[in-house]
């Protein structure tokens, strides 16, 4: 079974958040900068003498493949070891099932897709 984790972090964590990956032996992962809001809603800012709410904050989205609910479980709670802050605004894990992926080049599916080839 392949699993997505799909991780939504403070933008400040990403190096935390990589190093930790890394550590662990996630073999590959996408990284994406995004917008979002959740529970905080943003924040009030003045400009010029006129305070404005901003609603959307910059955060960092992580996107991993799994082989197992073992590896998903390890990766979430290395993201959380490293993202967390105990503020409101640390982020969110998602965990989903991948129904199929191929690797383009060679056209393997499965499982094959997300681990390195045998050369």
């Amino acid at each position: 079974m392949l699993l997505r984790v799909e991780a939504i972090v403070r933008d400040e964590k990403y190096e935390d958040v990589k190093a930790a990956l890394d550590a662990i032996g996630v073999n590959g992962f996408t990284v994406s900068q995004v917008m979002g809001c959740g529970i905080q809603k943003g924040y009030a800012e003045k400009v010029r003498g006129s305070e404005f709410d901003v609603v959307m904050q910059p955060k960092i989205k992580f996107d991993i493949v799994v082989s197992s609910r073992e590896w998903a479980q390890k990766t979430m709670e290395t993201i959380r070891s490293a993202a967390k802050t105990d503020e409101v605004g640390d982020g969110k894990i998602f965990v989903s099932e991948i129904l199929e992926v191929m690797r383009i080049r060679t056209g393997e599916t499965g499982y094959d897709a997300i681990n390195e080839p045998e050369e």
